[in-house]
């Protein structure tokens, strides 16, 4: 199979600044050496280039997901990458990240080369020259040579409606009377239609056509606040067209002027010769009008190079060749495993998002699927491929992975074809909680799918809108902010401290405070503990399944090899804690037979923090508070801190216990409250309401406690297969490692094959 690559340049702020004579140019790159601008390091890096052998070019930047601005950028050998016959896949490079000072340090450094130095005197400093000859003036961004496409301009097919460009045909006059001047970074228009007219003229002159590329709305007032023109031939719709990466993009300024922030000169395919008198006009049916206020096109379809999009076509962030490398992979997959599982969302004739699950995720969700995990995170920087999974909690309390997703867009019908593609996959049996981002798209799709899933905010978007809120509030603010998030016991306590927050700081009409009160009951401590999430900390996101050997920045030809290593990475961790619990016994620390008890049936993971409570409880002292019946309450505190109290109910009819701490509710594990008023009522056994399953030695060995929850009869015989499958997958390896070990398994099989004929 030949894949094809898009290619795009490489962006970098450019400055004719004269280096200030400490940098010594003499030296060889080292990790730690510091610079006051990029530019500064390129030049170094240059001179180094110069005397050792090579040449250099401009590699990736990565912007900050603040603020936006540059945090870190790559100068690489001219030999890098292979989209040039001329390159050999050269590694060397320098990494330059800015830092608290405002100072750009080195960091990452790789010095040798894979293809031979010439020694040379040229200087092969990165310019661009305008046609007078003049160097381009300082802060210009300009594109150097195709690289793969950067993550933070990913711009695929479905293109969003176009609003308020006015595209009349441009006549010849018009197009002599545009003043011939290169397109450059800063560059002013009084409206998108004039930034228009203008590049149309220019690509004329240059010898290609233009066509709308995506534009941008804001969150707040929906309002377009940028908007993108690229080559003809960008994309792959079409067979004309290559994938070019040529694009000028134009943003709308508080003053209301727009300015080029963006621009990309180079095309990856043959240019015209001018054609100023022949330049392509858009035909009367591509013609959009002008609709300031909504941005509406007119009409239901509009058609761009014969290729038809759907009015409010909706953005995808997956590249093309993703689908086919990935489909004939899942194909592969199925061969081999009969309960793999994959979908690919289809909107208006287009692929948009994928999701996929192997046999053995879906049997895990039958026994851990009640708390959900949508790991989002590549969201976090700029990305490759939206890479999301789905993931929950074993018996050994490690990640354990439910399912994986490629998110073509962000929007409210693409995480409802997800949740709804989860929930077919695993038998339609929905989670009790699912942990998944703020977006208002996300909230409005797990209600639609999830109606009766509590649904808790992922911590790392928390984190991240209060750093970028906080900020400005000084350190006073955030001291009495976090007193009140973490430290509040009551709901009355936590909307008290929460108003003299407001008042104290004059924030009553602060957007942001207002958002996070009304939906305090899905990231406020206070609110969650009630609700089971097995354990999973409030204060700590759950670790990425993959790590870092699978993230948002993996590109095509890694992704699939590096995935099935972190999936068997993962798989073989919980192997070998089935193992440990199968042949070890932890050492009992007390003479409690709650404790033997816990022992016998518990993992090892979950043991250790049942036994960690029990330690716990002979540190507090708890009081009979009331009694009337059966039912008592007990005031549980700890010795020498009054501070530290919490009430346990417990009903002698049916030996329901409960406290107020919620812990059980909460992980699923009695807390040391609980196992202390069991001294004192001298309970020797927990009551088995109180051991969950899920925690349990046998959670995966076929045995199903609550047969009655299931919703369907067709969901229990799933469940049953897999769970056959899987015992018989392992039944299978364990039988083939030796010529006695398989003829032992292959007589244990028709025995039992003769009881299974027996009981028809």
């Amino acid at each position: 199979m030949i894949v094809k690559e898009h290619f795009v340049g490489t962006e970098l702020a450019m400055n004719n600044a004269i280096v200030e004579e400490e940098i010594d140019f003499s030296c060889d790159p080292y990790i730690g050496l510091e610079f006051d601008t990029a530019d500064e390091a390129l030049q170094f890096y240059t001179s180094y280039a110069n005397r050792a052998g090579f040449k250099v070019r401009i590699g990736q930047l990565y912007r900050s997901r603040t603020d936006g601005s540059v945090s870190s950028r790559r100068f690489v050998c001219s030999k890098e990458g292979h989209q040039l016959s001329s390159r050999t896949g050269c590694p060397a490079f320098i990494r330059v990240q800015i830092n608290g000072s405002g100072k750009w340090v080195i960091d990452h450094f790789h010095k040798d080369h894979n293809h031979n130095l010439e020694i040379s005197g040229e200087n092969c400093t990165p310019t661009l020259q305008q046609k007078g000859g003049t160097v381009v003036s300082s802060l210009t961004e300009f594109t150097r040579r195709p690289r793969k496409k950067l993550l933070e301009e990913v711009n695929n097919e479905s293109s969003c409606p176009f609003g308020i460009i006015d595209f009349k045909r441009l006549r010849k006059e018009e197009l002599e009377g545009q003043p011939k001047t290169e397109p450059y970074v800063g560059q002013e228009f009084s409206s998108p239609n004039e930034a228009y007219q203008f590049y149309h003229a220019y690509a004329a002159r240059m010898g290609f056509g233009v066509r709308i590329g995506q534009l941008f709305r804001s969150k707040n007032d929906g309002l377009i606040t940028s908007r993108r023109f690229v080559c003809s031939k960008e994309g792959f719709q079409h067979p004309s067209r290559v994938g070019c990466g040529a694009y000028l993009r134009i943003k709308r300024q508080p003053s209301g002027k727009w300015t080029v922030d963006r621009l990309r000169k180079d095309h990856n395919h043959d240019l015209d010769s001018e054609k100023e008198g022949r330049a392509k006009g858009l035909h009367a049916s591509n013609i959009l009008n002008d609709d300031a206020d909504n941005g509406f096109v007119n009409g239901d379809l509009f058609r761009i190079d014969n290729y038809p999009v759907p009015r409010g076509g909706r953005q995808n962030h997956i590249r093309n060749e993703w689908y086919s490398i990935l489909l004939e992979y899942f194909q592969a997959r199925q061969t081999e495993d009969t309960g793999f599982f994959y979908a690919v969302e289809v909107d208006n004739g287009n692929c948009m998002s994928i999701f996929w699950a192997d046999g053995r995720s879906r049997y895990s969700c039958s026994q851990f699927g009640d708390v959900l995990v949508l790991d989002t995170s590549y969201r976090k920087t700029v990305y490759l491929v939206p890479f999301a999974t789905f993931v929950g909690v074993n018996h050994h309390k490690q990640p354990v992975l439910l399912g994986c997703a490629l998110v073509a867009d962000e929007s409210e019908e693409s995480f409802t074809w997800l949740f709804q593609t989860w929930l077919r996959a695993m038998s339609g049996r929905q989670p009790l909680t699912v942990i998944a981002d703020q977006d208002i798209a996300v909230q409005k799709a797990i209600a639609k799918v999830f109606p009766v899933t509590y649904h808790r905010f992922s911590l790392w978007q928390i984190k991240a809108k209060e750093q970028e809120n906080m900020g400005l509030m000084g350190d006073g603010f955030t001291k009495d902010y976090e007193k009140c998030v973490y430290q509040s016991q009551t709901v009355d306590e936590f909307d008290a401290t929460w108003n003299v927050l407001l008042n104290k700081y004059g924030l009553k009409d602060n957007a942001w405070l207002k958002e996070m009160y009304e939906k305090r009951a899905s990231w406020v401590p206070l609110y969650l503990k009630g609700t089971f999430f097995a354990g999973i900390p409030m204060n700590e996101s759950l670790d990425s399944f993959f790590g870092a050997l699978l993230n948002a920045q993996t590109p095509l030809m890694e992704f699939i090899p590096r995935y099935e290593r972190g999936l068997e990475r993962r798989r073989e961790e919980e192997r070998k804690e089935d193992f440990n619990t199968s042949n070890f016994q932890p050492i009992l620390q007390t003479k409690e037979a709650v404790e033997e008890q816990c022992r016998r049936l518990y993992t090892l993971a979950v043991f250790k923090v049942f036994q960690k409570e029990l330690l716990q409880c002979f540190s507090y002292l708890g009081f009979k508070i009331f009694e009337e019946g059966g039912l008592s309450r007990y005031m549980v505190r700890r010795c020498g801190n009054d501070m530290e109290k919490h009430v346990v109910t417990f009903n002698a009819s049916n030996l329901s216990i409960s406290c107020s701490c919620q812990m059980f509710e909460y992980d699923g594990v009695l807390c040391r409250h609980v196992l202390r008023v069991f001294q004192i009522l001298q309970l020797r056994e927990v009551p088995s309401r109180y051991i969950l399953h899920r925690w349990t030695r046998n959670a995966e060995d076929g045995v199903f406690p609550d047969i009655d929850s299931w919703s369907s009869s067709q969901e229990l015989k799933n469940l049953m297969l897999w769970s056959l499958r899987e015992t018989a997958s392992k039944y299978i390896d364990a039988g083939a490692t030796s010529i006695e070990k398989y003829k032992l398994a292959y007589e244990i099989l028709r025995e039992g094959g003769r009881k299974l004929c027996w009981h028809r």
